[in-house]
């Protein structure tokens, strides 16, 4: 039976280019989606998953993702005051108890493998998780407790998985598979942004639950697609060892908010989600939609 999966990489050292001028002086990783920031949701999946030791891939200029997991006695002492149980809850929620996080420097940009490899020392020879912020996945069961689950089953490495148009596997690691259909299919290899003739249209999300051995992987990796290391091409070399390697598609609407569209569609489908929001956010997008249909 395979070792529980207690221990998550965050890899959190991007600049979030795309989001300047805003990412000047915020991590993309604090940015809001609604009311919480992006880092939240990632914490609070994991949380949901049963990860107990949470380790932060950051860099330089990261220190207000480092703060946001402070305890605030000021302001929980003024919340307290004023009866406002259920910001006082939510702030709660934000708080990480001493020994429970770690953080580690990236002192080179070069690739999320790299990022990955950064935390082996912490990893040890468990199973572990890695999860990119940048993906947020609105799940009726969170994203990686749905994972977990199968890799009691597969053990291994399993990565998430949905299937996206043809003419954007580019953009993406997409899976060679075995074609079985179901949640968990059995991967026979993995390529970074293929350029053309794309193995499937199932692509990899910032999803992964991978062997320790990957670790070591990543050490022998040369840099590859980008002039970076990247995760993939480590998963890869489990794969031809031999060793078992899964696709999951998981259950859910995963929206990429490492771009703008990605973040925009987030915050809509997110708003319209919340009882307190939704009846508000609904007319005025309603309205929206008459004035722009009127203009034409």
């Amino acid at each position: 039976m395979p070792k529980p999966v207690t221990k998550a990489i965050f890899p959190v050292a991007g600049l979030g280019t795309r989001f300047l001028p805003a990412t000047k002086s915020v991590p993309k990783e604090i940015m809001t989606l609604v009311d919480r920031p992006l880092i939240q949701y990632a914490i609070d999946e994991a949380r949901a998953a049963g990860i107990e030791e949470f380790i932060f891939v950051t860099a330089r200029g990261k220190s207000a993702l480092e703060d946001y997991f402070d305890h605030s006695p000021e302001l929980e002492r003024a919340l307290e005051e004023k009866g406002k149980d259920d910001l006082l809850a939510a702030l709660r929620n934000t708080y990480m108890e001493s020994g429970q996080i770690a953080y580690i420097r990236q002192h080179k940009a070069m690739g999320l493998g790299d990022a990955v490899r950064c935390g082996r020392r912490l990893i040890g020879d468990e199973p572990f998780a890695v999860i990119l912020p940048d993906d947020v996945i609105a799940a009726e069961e969170p994203c990686l407790k749905q994972m977990v689950e199968a890799h009691a089953e597969t053990g291994g490495s399993l990565v998430a998985a949905m299937e996206v148009p043809t003419e954007k596997t580019s953009a993406y690691g997409i899976l060679d598979t075995d074609g079985a259909e179901g949640a968990c299919v059995r991967v026979r290899g993995m390529v970074e942004k293929p350029k053309e003739n794309p193995p499937s249209n199932l692509a990899v999300i910032g999803r992964y639950i991978l062997s320790p051995a990957v670790m070591d992987h990543l050490d022998e990796t040369q840099k590859g697609t980008g002039g970076e290391i990247q995760l993939t091409d480590a998963i890869a070399r489990e794969i031809e060892l031999g060793a078992p390697v899964h696709g999951f598609r998981f259950k859910g609407q995963r929206y990429d908010c490492g771009s703008k569209a990605g973040f925009l569609q987030a915050t809509v489908a997110f708003g319209l989600d919340r009882p307190d929001l939704r009846d508000e956010l609904r007319e005025f997008l309603a309205d929206i939609v008459a004035v722009q249909a009127a203009a034409q």
